[in-house]
């Protein structure tokens, strides 16, 4: 019993984890919602925890087609407080990557940034694909190459962002580049005291 105290006590706390890995200084997310799902997770960073999002007491389901992406975050980042988020949440990220089980941490390159329009707050969210190119589902590295390469993937992205949220909650309002996540990231990041 002390030895399984011991270990959930020495899990990382996922939002605390730094923003670049220390050994290769790449960006990290943290996976919530794992591709191919409807089921919504989020990260209760109370219980160190993924946890169905709920509303009205019921466990939160995309009614449209599934993930496309791993759903996630950016570890040690922070978006200005706002009225559906007073403390601020961590910078959302979307890893185009096979299915990632919720709590994997992954090393990723930013290849663009969505800025949503979610009831009147700008959310931005960053679209990464996997440092290591045997994780890629996709080989690219830029938001030149994806678009180029995929033409249609920003067309699935931006339909499946409209449809998966409650009817008129999101609006698409720019595509910008890894440029544009990089600077993005930067701004939001924590600083270690």
């Amino acid at each position: 019993m002390l030895a399984a105290g011991l270990v959930v006590g020495c899990q990382p706390r996922f939002n605390e984890l730094p923003t670049y890995s220390e050994d290769r200084q790449l960006l990290q997310v943290v996976v919530e919602t794992p591709a191919g799902t409807n089921r919504v997770l989020r990260y209760d960073a109370a219980t160190n925890d993924f946890k169905p999002e709920q509303r009205a007491g019921v466990d939160r389901l995309v009614s449209f087609l599934p993930y496309p992406a791993n759903a996630g975050f950016v570890p040690s980042t922070k978006l200005p407080a706002s009225p559906q988020h007073p403390a601020g949440q961590p910078l959302p990220a979307l890893v185009l990557a096979e299915s990632l089980p919720a709590g994997t941490v992954l090393e990723v390159l930013p290849v663009g940034l969505v800025t949503l329009d979610r009831a009147g707050e700008m959310e931005p969210v960053v679209l990464a694909v996997p440092a290591r190119p045997s994780q890629r589902i996709m080989p690219v590295t830029s938001w030149r190459e994806l678009l180029q390469q995929y033409p249609a993937a920003r067309e699935m992205l931006r339909l499946w962002l409209l449809r998966s949220a409650e009817h008129g909650e999101v609006r698409v309002v720019s595509w910008r580049d890894e440029q544009a996540a990089e600077q993005q990231i930067r701004q939001v990041q924590q600083k270690a005291d």
